[in-house]
């Protein structure tokens, strides 16, 4: 059982605690709240990356260029269908995630 100075350290370690998990609840609302003001900006980062990734991964797996140039132009046609998909997965996932790293940055364990 905890009694005196115990106690109290215990009992200043839980509101520690608690108050790093509002603080860091806090901070995932505030990046869901940016996701969705900044909408415009997160459909232009999805699709810069996917221009980028998709090029460089079919440069690397489809050396003849023939076959090369269709499958760019298929990953034009994909592009909107993955555009959907990535923005609606970026704003359900990515606060979370960005919370958890930024978290995993000021935790000195």
């Amino acid at each position: 059982m905890l009694t005196g100075p115990n106690l109290s350290k215990a009992a200043i370690l839980i509101r520690e605690r608690q108050r790093e998990e509002e603080r860091m609840q806090d901070v995932q609302l505030l990046l869901e709240n940016l996701f969705q003001r900044e909408e415009a900006t997160l459909n232009i980062i999805v699709d810069c990356l996917y221009e980028v990734g998709s090029t460089n991964l079919i440069n690397r797996r489809f050396r003849n260029r023939p076959l090369n140039r269709i499958m760019k132009w298929i990953a034009r046609l994909t592009k909107p269908g993955f555009h959907l998909f990535a923005v609606r997965w970026s704003k359900k996932n990515a606060p979370k995630l960005i919370a958890e790293w930024l978290h995993s940055q000021v935790s000195f364990r």
